[in-house]
């Protein structure tokens, strides 16, 4: 969007972009000091909004304008309520004598009041003269936000994260809370992860509602119990007591949690921590969790499973627990994914829980979301950042997944649009990484019909998240990201392959073989871990070969993106610091999935002892910066198993014989 300031063209974007724009090729001038005024605006008690874009123009002028409320004021920027505009939706006018930020109720305020934020953080103190119109075709647009699988952010990001999930106009947060939280008398699941604590989740919900963001509980209750069913005091209400003591393992962390439903304390082991999480929340919705039960009716509730069948045992317990919801005043959410898997259940559910319909596929149809439209149950669709398992973030498939799901959730009328950042392996990825994708999904959540072409979206993104004057910072990222030889996911598989006790981890290897399935080089069966470990490196053997290609790439990739970001508007010394060491870490990574394919002789060739023993010193001075770069955003909590992954290939690098 361009605008004149005298013989100079200039240019602004916003995120979401706006419906309509009218522009009159003019600028205005900020005033060097004045009021902004928030008229009968109930919903922003404290003037948040306001002072918001005092912060703003203090940070373009140096000038610190005064922010007041009530009809009595004289303004040069006024936000008030204008009921005809409707749900959500504002209108941003900039003229030469003021500035008007008018909303259909307290949402279209708040989205009002954003936009001309991000407009005034690009051009300030210079605007354009600019008449601009905004509604979202999705009333709920959610951010999904994983702190249970190996981070546990600090406050003072968090909070960074809800400012940034406001600035881009998102409405709804969770938190994936499995055994983050210190939930009373359960001590022992907690201990040593640096836990939340209630007050501080209580902290968050008042900070959320002041952005108007809505805080939902999310707590999984059925499956994914990994960390609580290898205690002493909850091993016997899972599945399978007796792998509560095999070595932790990343991999295994995904497979095996789900609690026995036919144990009488099971239900109410779930119900405690609804009861005691629940009152933290202003919201009344609640999300149950209850995804990937994989071992449902496998161990020992086999026998319950054989006479009454795997679905009505999971659409049973479910419905205690959206029951048990309901009793307290609060709506249930769940995971879709098995009832869509098992569909005969779908008429079971209970009709006023809320699916949450997580497709991730970067080719993502629309049979899911039909199957549960077409059943007349309620859905969120959700899709994916694409970060987890890697240092870069994987852009092209998080816009192929946002937006393609976006549009098929609009046509089967799904309630909410969410997008999720998960942190499966330890969460290695930085969660800084994830706002391309937080961007991605603002655009798609308020207009999914209207899609903004890809190379344009990457521009607006580049300019408004980055500062970057380019417009070149986001191509540049997914151009890294397509240069990954050997990933984060492929080292942890590498080093669990050993069972911790010298022996192989069959179920790793499964995996491993599923993922390489197709690959000619990933044929057989293996008896020992040397021997998965060359069958893993053997069916990856065309990247790794080629691994040399890759590196120049990769790093021409990442010169770009730091030039980029070196000059782009504002400070961006922290994010360029984070980039770099993603950049450098994938290099590493790559180099020792090659150093390993040559070693073990899964690629035909040789490496000298030196050269191994250098990457691995590299890979270890690298562990260390990234740890610095961890704890600037997290809680120490699972750092350490991060690093220990890191260290063991350090130590396979210097192996004389890897076959030993």
């Amino acid at each position: 969007m361009q605008y004149s300031i005298g013989a100079q063209k200039r240019h602004f974007d916003l995120i979401p972009a706006p419906s309509t724009a009218e522009f009159s090729g003019a600028a205005m001038h900020l005033p060097y000091a004045g009021t902004i005024v928030e008229r009968d605006v109930e919903c922003d008690p404290g003037c948040l909004f306001g002072a918001q874009l005092a912060d703003d123009i203090e940070r373009v002028t140096g000038i610190r304008w005064d922010v007041a409320k009530g009809q009595c004021w004289r303004s040069f920027i006024r936000i008030e309520i204008d009921g005809s505009l409707g749900a959500q939706a504002y209108r941003l006018g900039i003229a030469q004598t003021g500035i008007s930020v008018r909303g259909g109720d307290s949402e279209g305020i708040r989205n009002g009041a954003q936009a001309l934020r991000q407009i005034i953080r690009q051009c300030g103190p210079v605007l354009p003269v600019v008449l601009i119109g905004n509604k979202p075709e999705y009333k709920v647009r959610s951010y999904y936000l994983d702190v249970t699988r190996g981070r546990v952010p600090t406050m003072a990001w968090l909070k960074h994260w809800v400012d940034e999930l406001c600035l881009y106009q998102y409405n709804q947060l969770q938190l994936y809370i499995e055994h983050s939280f210190r939930f009373d008398g359960l001590s022992e699941t907690w201990r040593g992860v640096d836990a939340l604590r209630s007050q501080q989740i209580v902290e968050l919900d008042s900070y959320c509602a002041e952005r108007g963001i809505e805080l939902v509980p999310s707590v999984s209750t059925f499956g994914h119990l990994y960390q609580e069913l290898r205690t002493r005091g909850l091993r016997d209400m899972g599945e399978f007591p007796q792998d509560a003591d095999r070595m932790f393992s990343f991999i295994e962390r995904q497979l095996h949690h789900t609690l026995n439903v036919t144990d009488p304390k099971a239900f109410e082991f779930s119900t405690s921590l609804m009861d005691s999480y629940m009152g933290l929340f202003r919201s009344k919705q609640f999300n149950i969790g209850a995804d990937e039960t994989f071992d449902l009716g496998k161990g020992r509730s086999a026998g319950y499973a054989k006479e009454h069948g795997v679905a009505q045992m999971y659409a049973d317990y479910v419905t205690r627990l959206c029951n048990h919801l309901a009793e307290q005043g609060r709506r249930p959410m769940l995971w879709a994914d098995i009832a869509i898997k098992m569909p005969r259940m779908l008429p079971s559910l209970p009709k006023d829980a809320m699916l949450l319909n997580w497709l991730y596929s970067p080719e993502v149809g629309e049979e899911e979301v039909r199957l549960l439209a077409d059943a007349g149950l309620r859905q969120y669709v959700c899709a994916a950042v694409w970060c987890w398992n890697s240092l870069l973030p994987r852009v092209d498939d998080a816009w192929n997944n946002i937006t393609r799901l976006a549009r098929v959730g609009i046509k089967y009328g799904a309630a909410g649009f969410m997008v999720t950042d998960w942190g499966d392996y330890g969460h290695v990825n930085d969660p800084r990484m994830a706002m391309i994708g937080l961007a991605y999904g603002a655009q798609a959540g308020w207009h999914p019909s209207v899609p903004v072409e890809r190379d344009e979206m990457d521009r607006m993104i580049s300019h408004v998240v980055f500062g970057d004057e380019t417009g070149g910072f986001v191509t540049a990222v997914a151009d890294a990201s397509r240069c990954r030889a050997f990933g984060w996911d492929e080292a942890v598989q590498y080093v669990e392959l050993d069972d911790g006790h010298g022996g192989l981890n069959r179920e790793v290897f499964d995996i491993v073989r599923t993922n390489n399935s197709g690959h000619a080089g990933m044929t057989g069966d293996a008896l020992s871990v040397f021997q998965a470990r060359k069958l893993m490196l053997a069916g990856k053997s065309e990247r790794l070969s080629n691994v040399d290609e890759c590196q120049k790439r990769l790093k021409q990739a990442g010169m770009c993106c730091q030039s980029a970001l070196a000059a782009a508007r504002g400070d961006r010394s922290g994010f360029m610091r984070t980039l770099a060491i993603a950049l450098e870490g994938q290099l590493l990574l790559n180099r020792f999935g090659a150093a390993m394919a040559l070693k073990t002789g899964a690629v035909q060739g040789g490496i000298g002892t030196n050269e191994c023993a250098e990457l691995a010193g590299e890979l270890e001075r690298w562990g260390e910066a990234y740890a610095d770069a961890w704890r600037s955003v997290s809680q120490q909590s699972e750092l350490g198993r991060v690093l220990s992954v890191i260290w063991r290939c350090a130590d396979l690098l210097r192996e004389d014989d890897p076959s030993l």
